[in-house]
């Protein structure tokens, strides 16, 4: 899993889950510039209100 795929999975759905949450908090540490903007831009979806924390089927 990547950020990038997370990141357009999450925009296409409108929801992330805490596995994927848990996920970028375990590697926040290693990503790059980039990716880190990408994780903030999450961040910000979500506090928005524009993701919902759930589950995909």
């Amino acid at each position: 899993m990547g950020i990038g795929s997370l990141f357009l999975a999450s925009i296409s759905t409108g929801i992330i889950t805490q596995d994927e949450l848990g996920w970028i908090a375990r590697n926040q540490l290693n990503f790059s510039r980039c990716e880190q903007a990408t994780a903030l831009k999450l961040g910000q979806l979500i506090d928005s209100g524009q993701l919902q924390l759930g589950y995909r089927v």
